[in-house]
């Protein structure tokens, strides 16, 4: 069975976040996860269980909806595929068999340029381009072992869609295979289309998303 979850206390929202949830002495794999019918959603990081419950808001849903439309607009025609949460993203330390995998995650949005990664049963290996939306319960999780662990995967561009402070953190690998700078970009107080400011993705050229349009869509 899964293990239990703790609470975590999140300092950026100063307050109580449901998001892990571990016994860190246990270490589970891809072939326990696919085991667990417990009707919840979990994610794997370094074998570390960590609960996706409760559902996500539903200004996360109208964001994510908005975003994967967006991505599947600009993507019609190009080699490049984008997914949507649950979407079971399996990300290997070697060679080893996919129940021997210690890291499952399942982002919000994906985008796969490199087609040879994608599986029936979702996919193994770095995505191009990944967007999470901040929810109470993965905040922490988002911003932190998240951000560790695409970076050291590979993962040429992260977004992190702040749906309370209105606001889009990007970042892109660097020569050093590091993310960079952090590229903050905050809604304009009307949120109105073209008040931008424009947030242009690094990795999907000519994409980009207009900040204003975008949380004016939760409205």
């Amino acid at each position: 069975m899964p293990p239990k979850r703790e609470r975590v206390l999140y300092w950026r929202h100063e307050k109580v976040m449901a998001d892990a949830m571990r016994n860190p002495d246990e270490r589970f794999t891809y072939g326990d996860y696919r085991q667990w019918d417990d009707g919840e959603r979990w994610e794997l990081i370094e074998g570390q269980a960590w609960s996706m419950s409760p559902a996500p808001r539903r200004s996360h849903q109208k964001l994510s909806l908005w975003l994967a439309r967006k991505l599947a607009d600009f993507l019609e025609g190009h080699p490049c595929e984008v997914y949507e949460a649950p979407f079971d993203l399996l990300l290997p330390e070697g060679d080893e068999d996919d129940d021997e995998v210690a890291t499952v995650v399942q982002p919000d949005i994906l985008v796969f340029c490199d087609k040879s990664k994608l599986t029936e049963a979702g996919a193994r290996g770095a995505p191009t381009f990944i967007i999470e939306i901040l929810s109470p319960s993965t905040s922490k999780k988002d911003l932190n072992e998240k951000f560790r662990l695409y970076e050291r995967h590979g993962v040429r561009e992260y977004w992190v869609v702040d749906p309370d402070a209105q606001a889009i953190h990007a970042w892109s690998l660097d020569e050093h295979r590091r993310f960079g700078r952090e590229r903050l970009h905050l809604a304009q107080a009307s949120r109105a289309p073209g008040a931008g400011p424009l947030v242009v993705s690094t990795a999907l050229e000519g994409f980009s998303v207009d900040s204003g349009e975008l949380f004016g869509a939760i409205d």
